[in-house]
């Protein structure tokens, strides 16, 4: 994956609030050095060596090209068969096996210790880094320093800052050699620093927590994370099903939940094998609308959004996830074309003015947005299977 990309894939994982950053922390914008000093006096305060911190800040610098990448974002503008195609290639799938293969014995310690399987975990690894080759070449201490002093996302990233020297004090982050994305995640699975110390596993029992360079601790510290945001064990999170045209569309989405035998006695079958998850909650997700690829989604499927808030990317590594765990490739159907970007934000715009919380007028066609279409689509009697079509467009 190209670097940018790969850095890209942060962006709507630490979605925030604008704004001010937290109670008596160093104040965003304005004068860098006096953020910097300011910043000093409060982590020396918070029981940091005033040594270390000094050592830490030494040389940091504003990044403009981070402020440029956290302004830059188009990639989850793609439908999921285009994200799901520009991801998943023959090489990932080649090297997944071959990873699962190679650290066997550390994923079986992960299903054992954190109820993970190694279909998620290779997925994000390698979505995340290409399994460890493209882990990002920005200084870390100054993309987070960046960030922190911008007043976009303060009250996400002071934290991170913080946690940044606690890494250092430890022996496990170098202020002028540490790299990673724009956004200050580190190693192989991209986690940020506050992450890696709440997280993180030394799964090569050397001590350390190094998740640039050793793939058990990278693979480790991903399952416990997992299993701290909610990971049910042993249970399914998608499956790909096929669904009749006699459907009732508005009980798809993420908001309406049957059981895999409620579905099953609504005609929706599973592609290949039998529906897993007998008596779990789960929803019927069209990803492009009742004529593309479909799927039934279950508990662990909503967990995953904690990684990562993008509705594309999520529901492609969950689908990937099955693949690395042997299921065919989708049936990708024949679905209505999406809308450009022009038609979107103008989409967005009249659902806004009707009393819809989409978010910020972007073009994406993200979860809210997605509720919004249906309701829509629901109201005005169109199949409401919440895929935007210029019929709804000019509808509304």
């Amino acid at each position: 994956m190209r670097p940018q990309f790969a850095a890209t894939l942060l962006a709507l994982s630490l979605a925030a609030p604008l704004g001010a950053g937290p109670a008596g922390a160093a104040p965003c914008g304005g004068s860098f050095s006096s953020f910097v000093r300011n910043f000093e006096v409060e982590a020396v305060a918070a029981g940091h060596a005033r040594a270390a911190v000094q050592g830490f800040f030494r040389g940091a610098r504003i990044d403009p090209k981070v402020l440029a990448a956290d302004r830059a974002q188009g990639v989850f503008r793609k439908t999921f068969t285009e994200f799901s195609g520009a991801l998943i290639s023959r090489s990932r799938l080649v090297n997944g096996a071959r990873n699962a293969k190679k650290y066997a014995s550390v994923f079986a310690r992960a299903r054992r210790d954190y109820g993970v399987p190694k279909g998620i975990l290779l997925a994000f690894w390698a979505f995340e880094t290409d399994y460890g080759a493209v882990q990002g070449t920005f200084n870390t201490r100054n993309a987070l320093v960046t960030l922190a002093h911008d007043c976009r996302r303060p009250n996400v990233f002071q934290p991170q800052l913080m946690a940044a020297i606690t890494l250092y004090e430890k022996g496990e982050f170098d202020p002028q050699r540490t790299t990673g994305a724009w956004a200050g995640e580190i190693g192989m699975v991209q986690m940020l620093p506050k992450d890696i110390l709440e997280r993180g596993v030394d799964g090569d029992g050397d001590g350390k927590v190094t998740l640039k360079t050793s793939a058990p601790d990278a693979i480790l510290s991903a399952a416990h994370t997992l299993s701290m945001l909610g990971w049910r064990p042993n249970q399914p999170w998608l499956v790909e099903v096929k669904v009749p045209a006699s459907l009732d569309w508005a009980k798809t989405g993420l908001d309406h939940h049957y059981t895999p035998a409620q579905w099953a006695a609504m005609g929706v079958r599973a592609r290949d094998g039998r529906l897993p998850g007998a008596g779990l909650p789960a929803s019927i997700l069209l990803p492009q609308g009742r004529k593309g690829p479909a799927f039934m989604v279950f508990p662990n499927y909503e967990v995953l959004f904690h990684w990562n808030k993008s509705f594309v990317y999520v529901t492609t590594a969950a689908y990937f996830a099955t693949r690395l765990e042997g299921a065919p490739p989708f049936d990708k159907g024949h679905p209505a074309p999406q809308l450009n970007l022009g038609e979107m934000k103008a989409l967005q715009r009249k659902l806004a003015a009707r009393g819809h919380d989409v978010g910020a007028v972007d073009g994406i066609l993200g979860r809210q947005t997605r509720q919004a279409v249906q309701a829509e689509q629901t109201r005005l009697g169109l199949p409401a299977d919440a895929w935007p079509t210029r019929a709804l467009l000019e509808r509304l």
